[in-house]
């Protein structure tokens, strides 16, 4: 199956339960409320999802209001760049201030090279309270040189500390932005610039890399049943059995909304089988209870398509070849690992070309 058409099936769905949404609270189909209904049906934000929750479960609409708040606070896209240009701001402030400083430090040195050749002028015509005078007047400026510089040097030791500072803010920002909220796995956008870095790498070493694409068995139905608070706790529980299951360099992703993705550089077609059968196991083993209740829920299943690096691949032609393992095993009854070699995958992909 392409992967532009499992792309374009996978939002449409979201957008139809973004404009159903709408329909039934009986909200204006703005953009920006449309912007919070489709991220509501993706699950990408736990934190939108829960305050909808919250709100709907007290009175069962959202009022213009609280779509304002919710918006500013969980979807406003000048917050992210707000930080990095505040971040960036002070970096700005706290150079100033230093080149300030010691604009003030050269002052004060050319002021005490001034004072020193002055004393050589006076020095030899000087008598002894003259010279008296001379000496009082270079210890004076001695040790107004000695003051500015201890002033520059402890100003040059809190900026040091200022701007180690604002360096772990923006390496947190831009982590932040590249993180999944949810599940803390990398963000689509992570995996984007991991899939093509591990492609390039591929190809100019000529190691092998393969790519597992994950999807939680029957998810829909499991939060139509349950409710959206339980399904975040599912895509917790799988996006654990997946870190529990990768290596250092391996690289997993919460690729859609229920879907996973998994990098995995220098590995063959063979042990990624095996990684993804490990993941598969740890999700089916885990048995899901409701916080609220204690009630238990039953287990849940995944399904996984492994695909292998090819010499023309691309990430859209490795993805695709993943998927159609991935589609191939939820054909098959799911909860079941298919890789690209797979009969039927293999027809299936001969038939796409």
């Amino acid at each position: 199956m392409a992967v532009n058409g499992n792309e374009h099936e996978r939002t449409l769905a979201f957008a139809e339960i973004a404009l159903g949404q709408i329909k039934a609270l009986g909200q204006p189909a703005y953009p920006r409320n449309y912007e919070i209904w489709y991220t509501y049906a993706t699950g990408y934000n736990s934190a939108l999802n829960q305050n909808i929750n919250e709100a709907l479960a007290r009175k069962g609409t959202l009022s213009a209001a609280e779509i304002d708040q919710i918006y500013d606070a969980h979807l406003s896209s000048t917050r992210l760049t707000d930080r990095i240009d505040n971040v960036g701001a002070k970096v700005v402030d706290e150079i100033d201030q230093i080149m300030a400083m010691i604009d003030a430090a050269s002052g004060s040195a050319a002021n005490y090279g001034e004072s020193l050749a002055s004393v050589r002028q006076k020095i030899g015509a000087a008598d002894r309270d003259g010279l008296r005078s001379i000496i009082e007047g270079l210890v004076g400026a001695t040790k107004e040189m000695e003051k500015t510089n201890h002033a520059l040097e402890a100003r040059l030791k809190a900026s040091k500390h200022e701007i180690s500072q604002l360096q772990l803010n923006l390496e947190a920002v831009r982590n932040e932005s590249l993180t999944d909220p949810l599940t803390t796995l990398a963000n689509r956008k992570f995996f984007d610039l991991a899939m093509e870095k591990a492609l390039a790498d591929a190809a100019k070493t000529d190691e092998p890399l393969s790519l597992l694409m994950t999807d939680i068995d029957h998810f829909k139905k499991f939060n139509d049943t349950f409710g959206h608070l339980t399904g975040d706790q599912v895509l917790r529980l799988v996006a654990q059995a997946v870190k529990q299951n990768v290596k250092g360099q391996d690289v997993a992703a919460r690729y859609g909304g229920e879907e996973f993705a998994v990098v995995l550089p220098r590995t063959g077609l063979q042990q990624a089988l095996t990684v993804g059968d490990h993941i598969r196991r740890a999700v089916m083993g885990k048995e899901l209870m409701k916080r609220s209740t204690g009630e238990h829920l039953g287990r849940i299943t995944i399904s996984v398509g492994v695909a292998m690096f090819r010499r023309d691949d691309t990430a859209q032609s490795l993805i695709g070849r993943a998927d159609a393992g991935l589609y191939a095993a939820k054909r098959n009854g799911r909860n079941r690992v298919i890789c690209e070699t797979d009969p039927e995958v293999a027809q299936a992909s001969m038939a796409a070309a």
